[in-house]
């Protein structure tokens, strides 16, 4: 999971869980896909997210190799992050050549009319201090937004996924977010950016949340975060600073459980951002985050 603008160049289209391509990505629109071609697309991205998991599983629990800064000292990568990316890539490569790639640690590569748009780790920092939180993430998304959408957790052995036209599913079995209860009963997940300044914002955010509602979490993997609130383990979800990877399977998986997804706006030093909750507390939880 990165910081970045990435996503601040995306408009959140709830309803149908769509997020746009953003800048600098060529694409030729696309024909309407079918749901068999977007569950084809579901079994790619599954595919990849458990190759990813295997090595990470491996992984895991032993002392970290190849730990590196990224952004700052708090932004850290791994040869534990590269080769699961190295996976995921190794199956799109032999299963969909021609489409596109974003990748958190290789990038993008140029491509046909969908892109893939991987983490291979959402939760680096949880995972090299041994902490069981953190994702794979694999999406496919055309230049409307999120066709299919895979996020496993590989500790728990849970594996979310949607497709556009599908029902948002935990291992195979429709979920549904909450769909009752009021903000002062809701449980809060949150995330913060690894620029200090931003952080000392941010504090100042959840200060202002924390009495309003039942309690916060801070979980440490976007992707995961999305995917509890999708299965009403939380109700509400709020972070800024968010990457297009680490939005874009959890964000469908979760407009399709029936949740709002709602793009917050930069304000001073504190980039853009989103919320995802039940409509009936998004306009109490932009009033108070946004």
């Amino acid at each position: 999971m990165g910081t970045g603008s990435d996503y601040g160049r995306a408009e959140a289209r709830s309803k149908a869980g769509r997020l746009p391509l953003g800048a600098g990505v060529p694409v030729t629109l696309p024909t309407a896909m079918t749901e068999a071609e977007q569950d084809a697309l579901l079994a790619v991205a599954l595919e990849a997210a458990r190759g990813a998991g295997d090595e990470l599983r491996a992984r895991f629990g032993h002392r970290p190799h190849g730990v590196r800064a990224k952004s700052g000292p708090t932004d850290l990568v791994s040869d534990a992050d590269l080769a699961a990316e190295a996976a995921i890539r190794a199956v799109l490569k032999s299963r969909r050549p021609d489409d596109a790639i974003l990748a958190e640690e290789g990038g993008a590569t140029a491509g046909g009319a969908l892109r893939w748009v991987v983490d291979p780790l959402d939760g680096t920092i949880n995972f090299l201090f041994g902490i069981p939180a953190w994702a794979v993430s694999v999406a496919c998304e055309d230049a409307e937004g999120g066709l299919a959408g895979v996020v496993l957790d590989p500790i728990r052995g849970e594996c979310f996924a949607a497709t556009r036209a599908g029902a948002a599913t935990l291992d195979g079995e429709p979920i549904h977010a909450r769909t009752e209860g009021e903000l002062a009963n809701a449980l809060v997940a949150t995330g913060f950016s690894y620029d200090a300044a931003v952080r000392a914002r941010q504090a100042a955010v959840v200060t202002e949340v924390l009495p309003r509602v039942r309690d916060i979490r801070r979980m440490g993997a976007a992707a995961l975060d999305l995917c509890w609130t999708a299965c009403g383990r939380f109700d509400v979800y709020y972070e800024r600073g968010l990457q297009r990877w680490d939005l874009a399977a959890g964000s469908l998986i979760a407009a399709r459980a029936g949740l709002e997804v709602r793009r917050l706006e930069p304000v001073g030093i504190e980039p853009a951002g989103v919320i995802v909750t039940r409509a009936g507390l998004m306009a109490q939880v932009v009033e108070l985050v946004g």
